[in-house]
């Protein structure tokens, strides 16, 4: 099967919507192209005009299962003819618990862990970080350049991706200092890995440590172990575990924010696995219920010691949503990882020809279906190419391939996890194709 678009985007019916759309919701929102989705199947989702598409971005990362999975129906068609909602912030009931004892279980080290439940991974993270600061009696939260958390005040005072995800909402999270990201295509200190010895870890010791904060007033260090909306780029291996004895030297919580990569994206339920690193704190959300709203912060039993009424949510821990989670896990366990895994190489492994047969392909990297690819004019200077990334997204959406930005002047590709190798590569052909194309012809507005 392969894409198949019937007519000119958007459709008829396509720009009925779009022009209520525009009246109704709110501008804020970031469409990049006028995609108005009708339903799905698998890794394959319609418009509201009948042509089909290839998902490629899963929305935002979260649809793991893909569109319409069997486990996910009968999940949620079971639990909600028994109970659709019942506030496990004040109340008990099996889903809830029953899922908290699998996140325990299957979270990186030992099994001693307690998980507070919401909506969403700005939820996740707010709680992570107010947990911090209530363990730790610290007021200071480190976090990195490049790096997203969320849109709440707190997620957003560590978020430091865009400048128009700040602009005008002051005053932000008191506290927040920012540190460089180990973004070795662009090392902000013109160094190579490995010989650079990890100078950005030197950085915050003799730097952030020396001269803006006491690292023993600073309650935790917030992090991606593959940073998503920053443009999908992965830690080099060996930095976090470097970091790591940083921070418990000066007993400062290791806070990973999951939210894009946990679940199974990366061939791990968990990226930090990768780098051998246990966390004192995880925030998930996006992928563990397969597209109901579901967010979690897990943590460390003797860490997560606050009293009742310290903090809580409504609707997090909905009982539909945890039920759809514990089959979503299901699935990772049972063969799902690693296919992920496995798939994940081979495609990476086809991708990385890219950097040597185009000029603006500059970097491809990733990990398990989580693969960034950042695009530049020059390969010498790497100067960004954000008009000709754009081009390619819009000319992607318009052979019916469905991929996101990320960062500056890069792309994701993070598919459902259930995808086929031979749907995969479909995609795959259709963005070579793309990049080609738009490679080969000069853009007047480039700037």
């Amino acid at each position: 099967m392969k894409p198949e678009i019937k007519g000119e985007l958007p459709g008829k019916k396509a720009k009925e919507w779009l022009s209520k759309d525009k009246k109704y919701i709110s501008p804020s929102y970031t469409r990049v192209y006028p995609f108005v989705a009708e339903k799905g199947e698998g890794v394959w989702v319609y418009d509201v005009d009948g042509n089909r598409f290839l998902d490629f971005n899963a929305g935002v990362a979260v649809l793991s299962l893909g569109h319409s999975h069997p486990d996910v129906i009968e999940a949620i068609n079971k639990q909600i003819k028994k109970l659709t909602h019942y506030s496990g912030t004040d109340f008990y009931y099996p889903s809830e618990i029953k899922l908290a004892e699998k996140l325990a279980e299957i979270s990186p080290g030992a099994k001693n862990r307690k998980i507070f439940f919401s909506n969403s991974g700005a939820e996740a993270v707010e709680a992570s970080i107010k947990l911090a600061r209530y363990h730790t009696k610290r007021p200071y939260v480190l976090a990195f350049y490049g790096g997203f958390h969320g849109r709440t005040m707190g997620a957003l005072s560590a978020t430091a991706s865009k400048t128009i995800h700040r602009k005008r909402f002051f005053t932000l999270f008191y506290g927040t200092v920012h540190s460089p990201y180990p973004y070795c295509y662009r090392c902000p200190f013109n160094l190579q890995h490995p010989e650079c010895d990890f100078a950005c870890i030197r950085f915050i010791e003799d730097n952030i440590f020396s001269r803006l904060v006491d690292p023993e007033e600073i309650a935790a260090f917030i992090i991606e172990p593959i940073q998503g909306e920053g443009g999908y780029i992965p830690a080099p291996q060996g930095y976090f575990k470097e970091l790591k004895k940083l921070l418990d030297k000066y007993d400062i919580l290791l806070i990973v924010d999951e939210v894009q990569s946990g679940m199974g994206r990366t061939g791990r339920f968990f990226a930090i696995e990768h780098y051998d690193v246990i966390p004192d704190i995880i925030a998930i959300a996006k992928g563990i219920a397969a597209g109901l709203p579901l967010g979690a912060c897990i943590a460390k039993s003797g860490v997560m010691n606050w009293p009742p009424g310290t903090h809580a949510s409504t609707f997090g821990g909905n009982p539909v949503s945890c039920e759809v989670a514990l089959k979503v896990i299901e699935n990772l366990e049972n063969g799902l990882l690693e296919h992920v895994e496995n798939l994940g190489n081979k495609v990476i492994k086809e991708l990385k020809k890219w950097e040597e047969e185009f000029e603006i392909v500059g970097d491809i990297r990733g990990k398990g279906l989580m693969i960034g690819i950042e695009f530049v004019k020059d390969k010498n200077t790497k100067e960004k190419d954000k008009a000709r990334r754009n081009k390619i997204v819009r000319k992607c959406f318009e052979k019916g391939l469905l991929i996101l930005p990320a960062g500056e002047n890069s792309i994701r590709v993070c598919p459902p996890l259930i995808i086929k190798e031979k749907e995969l590569f479909v995609g795959v052909e259709i963005l070579y194709e793309v990049i080609k194309e738009v490679s080969s012809h000069s853009l007047s507005n480039n700037p």
